[in-house]
């Protein structure tokens, strides 16, 4: 049976049980508890990078969270969750890579800097732009490239629906705010999400992983 080594804190171990479960593909949960887990001998053997999520399937090994939502797809084609329509493959692409390479770092300002910062106003004011940019990508569609579930809902909703948590209104958004509340109706997401406390936990997580980073980073220089 396919293992999956995850940790629920974890958005791109999320990703990844969101579509084992939409798939209702059987698996083996590992939790790896981040507190020295990932540098435990057993574990650096599977993946010598230290990172959750990973899956062994079969004695075949895939790290990076997209990488192995790629793997799931191909190997696992029912229900389809990539497009094959060249635009709408495209959609389904742009939005997982607009959702990691400008929302996520955004989340992490609002997280780690002070509501008043300056940071976090212009991480504020560059989240606008984000979720404007993807209302135009979701378009009159239920969900971003398809009227299905695909790969990139999973991706971005996971970033889209922890705003509310970090005083980001999506009713502002009325599209992605109702797509939201589709996603949110689904059980697999209804298993996965945080809650309040749990995130508040993440926070903290977030808070030292950035601490530890730009401590090492002006150690480095």
């Amino acid at each position: 049976m396919l293992k999956f080594y995850y940790n629920p804190f974890s958005p791109n171990a999320r990703r990844v049980w969101l579509t084992l479960l939409e798939k209702e593909i059987p698996f083996e949960s590992v939790l790896v508890k981040l507190d020295g887990d990932q540098f435990q001998p057993e574990f650096v053997t599977i993946n010598p990078f230290h990172n959750i999520p990973v899956v062994v399937d079969d004695g075949f090994r895939v790290v990076e969270s997209l990488a192995i939502m790629d793997y799931l797809e191909a190997k696992y084609p029912t229900p389809a969750m990539l497009p094959s329509e060249p635009q709408a493959l495209a959609t389904v692409r742009m939005v997982q890579l607009v959702t990691g390479n400008e929302l996520f770092p955004q989340i992490i300002s609002l997280i780690y800097e002070s509501e008043d910062s300056p940071q976090a106003t212009r991480a504020k004011q560059h989240i606008d732009k984000v979720l404007q940019f993807l209302t135009q990508a979701l378009g009159d569609r239920s969900f971003f490239g398809s009227e299905q579930l695909t790969l990139a809902d999973i991706v971005a909703g996971i970033g889209i629906l922890s705003l509310p948590n970090l005083g980001i209104n999506l009713s502002n958004y009325t599209k992605l705010y109702e797509w939201s509340e589709r996603l949110m109706q689904r059980p697999a997401w209804q298993k996965t999400k945080l809650s309040a406390e749990e995130f508040e936990l993440f926070k903290g997580r977030v808070r030292t992983l950035v601490t530890l980073r730009r401590n090492k980073a002006n150690e480095n220089k």
